[in-house]
């Protein structure tokens, strides 16, 4: 975990439980084929829950809209259209995010192999604003916007031992570079209570906890800030 001004560390031990789960839609705009682009990354509205994006090698962003119908037994039957699908990138895209910027429902952004961070309007679909280019163009596989203040995102190139800090006010210009990393950095989580901190995943593990491989994600629990779950190759 780092704070942009100091190193703090973090300890966590999640219980986990095991709960029924069930598929309640399957979402798939492919009408001609069994097969698919390979999707890429996705995310789901904070503020609109009936709003999903995806993002795939195909160089495209879909919006999904999700409808609720009527309850049949004791599941409500849950069915999805595509809302809008957009070429973001002129390669492949390899991940979305919405902002909570304007109201957090019409803003995301994506970033993708020809190594851009662009962002979108729903509303305003016909352009797009290319708020970072890697200098050497290397892929950029991963952002996330800061959770307390939209103004800023991260986000990180393919095989780089740093993580990048964007400002939106001042486009095209890192605000900050983290590179704390003696290894390429996997994953990228703001903290769901702060703006200032920011917790990043990499193949080498450092700070407070130690995985036994490679990190490959890491999320920041929401409603309990206190938390951090991390994903690495070890199967149970």
């Amino acid at each position: 975990m780092t704070d942009l001004n100091t190193t703090r560390s973090l300890f966590a031990h999640p219980q986990v439980s095991d709960r029924e789960t069930r598929l309640e839609c399957l979402l798939n705009n492919n009408k001609n084929s069994d097969f698919c682009a390979q999707l890429t990354s996705f995310d789901w509205n904070e503020v609109d829950p009936n709003l999903l994006g995806t993002s795939s090698i195909d160089t495209t962003c879909t919006i999904w809209g999700l409808e609720t119908g009527q309850v049949l037994g004791r599941v409500n039957l849950v069915t999805g259209h595509v809302k809008t699908q957009l070429i973001a990138h002129d390669k492949e895209v390899y991940d979305i995010s919405f902002s909570r910027a304007g109201g957090g429902r019409d803003t995301f952004a994506s970033v993708g192999a020809n190594g851009s961070v662009r962002m979108f309007d729903l509303r305003h679909l016909k352009h797009s604003t290319i708020i970072y280019d890697d200098p050497q163009h290397h892929p950029l596989l991963r952002l996330c916007w800061n959770k307390q203040d939209p103004n800023y995102l991260a986000t990180m190139a393919m095989d780089s031992l740093e993580v990048v800090i964007l400002d939106m006010r001042v486009s095209c210009t890192p605000v900050a570079r983290l590179n704390n990393h003696r290894a390429c950095v996997n994953g990228i989580a703001w903290a769901p209570h702060s703006s200032c901190h920011i917790c990043t995943a990499a193949d080498d593990p450092i700070l407070a906890y130690t995985a036994e491989g490679q990190i490959n994600n890491v999320q920041w629990a929401s409603t309990q800030p206190d938390w951090i779950a991390i994903c690495y190759n070890k199967f149970y």
